[in-house]
């Protein structure tokens, strides 16, 4: 989909890869990788293994506070907008429903979590075989 699907949607800005958002998915992609090369490092030189673990675990930190705060204030607002109760009731919808709706949506099709994800799968599965590598055939 292109970024025109979410030209009235509330979060147009977040759709539209505002530089916080891009910041915030730096900082989970360079904590993917740091993360992911600790065994390698640690069985080069142990010190560079520690700072790829720190600069991984407090990247991470700063990147899931970053993401726990976007999904509680949408989870608020679907609270106060009562959202839930109105779907499972089936009752119609307000033009304010449906512009959250649509930033939950557009939230959730962002193509820079796909990637952050692509990121994470690939380098584990890299990270697992060099550790078993290290750990068990070496």
């Amino acid at each position: 989909m292109g970024s025109e699907t979410c030209i009235t949607c509330a979060e147009y800005k977040r759709c539209k890869d505002s530089r916080a958002s891009w910041i915030f998915f730096i900082i989970g992609l360079i904590s993917t990788i740091a993360i992911r090369v600790v065994t390698v490092l640690i069985n080069i030189n142990p010190l560079w293994g520690k700072v790829a673990w720190y600069i991984g675990v407090g990247g991470f930190f700063i990147f899931f506070i970053y993401k726990f705060r976007i999904s509680q204030a949408s989870a608020r607002l679907v609270e106060k907008q009562n959202l839930m109760h109105k779907i499972n009731k089936k009752e119609i919808l307000k033009s304010d429903d449906y512009d959250l709706i649509g930033s939950i949506l557009c939230g959730l099709t962002s193509k820079k979590e796909r990637i952050n994800y692509f990121f994470i799968f690939g380098l584990s599965a890299v990270a697992l075989i060099l550790a078993i590598y290290f750990d068990v055939v070496r």
